[in-house]
């Protein structure tokens, strides 16, 4: 006797026809996508400090920060354009500083910052500082960069290997519609783009390609299990035979990071927070865009000779 969950988030032998939603997802797809884009160049991302350089400093005051007077106290100390913002309570105090030529100079610019909040707010404490030169930033960009682009290039390979050609291009153009997505989300909520961000986009890309492949897998099978079968009506009912573990694993992932987007503190909210959201993109993307994708591909290709639909039950030769 084979064991069956108490709790099926959605019933067996669903009939849901997705594929009357193609042009919808494919157009709503690509408003947000055109939009991530033009959010990329203005107001563009807001670079980390791995990525743009400088001095990075997480201040802890003993009450209410008075940002106006930190602002004040650090451009009369000499300090050049600081960036003062607030991260987490109102105590918490994010401080960017440019780049230093040394270590040695780094230090000098952490004891004048020292200097100036003790003038502003006495007891306040420099609880992390990150510095990173101009020449290590720009390199690590161009890998970060690289990382993305070699990803995508592997999905590809790998997917053209194990599908047809046309289940190739559906999940690479869908992946690349998928961070596009994710940069417009990143330039909108104006988290650090730095390695962690890269980190959680590639994490998207694997979550993505994984949940693409197991439902492509299915519709392979089907291909060959109902050899009549129109291939939209084979696309709606892979997708329904799937569904249960598309959606089962997704919300186990997005359960999983909403604690750490809620309490994760400064250093992981970011990453969380873009995490929900690739979630989100990847598992309506694998429904919305690379399955009308592969029927608009594969409609002629995969299946020349069909005429008129038939019923999954009279289909299996």
């Amino acid at each position: 006797m084979f064991f069956r969950p108490a709790f099926r988030l959605v019933q067996d032998g669903t009939n849901f026809k997705f594929m009357k939603g193609r042009f919808a997802g494919l157009i709503v797809s690509a408003i947000l996508s055109t939009a991530s884009i033009v959010l990329f160049f203005h107001p563009g991302l807001n670079l980390g400090i791995d990525f743009a350089g400088g001095i990075k400093m997480e201040v802890l005051t003993p009450g209410p920060a008075d940002f106006n007077a930190i602002r004040t106290a650090l451009a009369q100390a000499g300090l050049h354009e600081p960036l003062v913002q607030q991260f987490g309570g109102p105590q918490n105090v994010a401080i960017r500083l440019q780049a230093t030529p040394s270590e040695a100079a780094t230090q000098k610019v952490v004891a004048t910052v020292r200097a100036a909040l003790e003038t502003v707010q006495p007891g306040t404490r420099i609880e992390k500082t990150d510095a990173v030169g101009a020449s290590v930033s720009a390199e690590l960009f161009q890998d970060g960069m690289l990382a993305l682009g070699l990803s995508l290039l592997m999905i590809l390979v790998y997917i053209w290997f194990r599908f047809e050609w046309q289940f190739a291009v559906g999940a690479v153009v869908t992946l690349i519609l998928d961070v596009t997505k994710a940069i417009g989300f990143l330039a909108l909520t104006r988290f650090d783009f730095d390695l962690v961000m890269v980190g959680a986009i590639l994490t998207i890309i694997g979550y993505s390609t994984n949940d693409k492949v197991v439902v492509y897998d299915r519709m392979r099978e089907n291909l060959r299990k109902y050899k009549t079968m129109p291939l939209r009506e084979l696309i709606d009912l892979s997708i329904n035979e799937t569904l249960n573990r598309t959606l089962g694993t997704s919300m186990t992932l997005f359960l999983a990071s909403l604690p750490l987007a809620l309490f994760g503190g400064s250093s992981l909210s970011g990453f969380a927070w873009t995490m929900l959201f690739g979630i989100v993109v990847g598992t309506s993307s694998s429904i919305f865009i690379a399955a009308p994708i592969l029927l608009f591909l594969g409609e002629k290709q995969l299946r020349r000779d069909i005429a008129v639909p038939t019923d999954p039950a009279r289909a299996k030769r």
